[in-house]
């Protein structure tokens, strides 16, 4: 709200939301979850840098896990790297040729 440069009393009357609630919300510390995955994601862009960009959310989770023995789900992984804008490269599909009948 303050970054739109909107009256939070204005504001909070047009959302039906009680001025301390907001304020309560505007103060609280950040949660376990944030610091936790902030911390993740520093991680996940440490090991998507060192493969030079190529590791996808597959390969970043295996690294986490066999590399670095931080156990966090694949989703998570997924998640996270989605957020950061991190994605790996795909190989090219192989072309199957059918041989011609004679």
């Amino acid at each position: 709200m303050a970054g739109e440069h909107l009256p939070v009393q204005l504001a909070c009357r047009v959302l039906h939301v009680a001025e301390s609630g907001y304020y309560a919300w505007h103060n609280r510390p950040p949660s376990n979850r944030l610091v936790k995955h902030a911390w993740l994601t520093e991680a996940i862009v440490g090991i998507h840098a060192a493969s030079r960009g190529t590791y996808g959310s597959r390969r970043v989770h295996a690294e986490l896990g066999l590399g670095l023995r931080i156990h966090v789900s694949h989703g998570t992984v997924e998640l996270l790297m989605q957020r950061a804008g991190l994605h790996g490269n795909r190989r090219p599909r192989a072309k199957h040729v059918t041989p011609p009948v004679a």
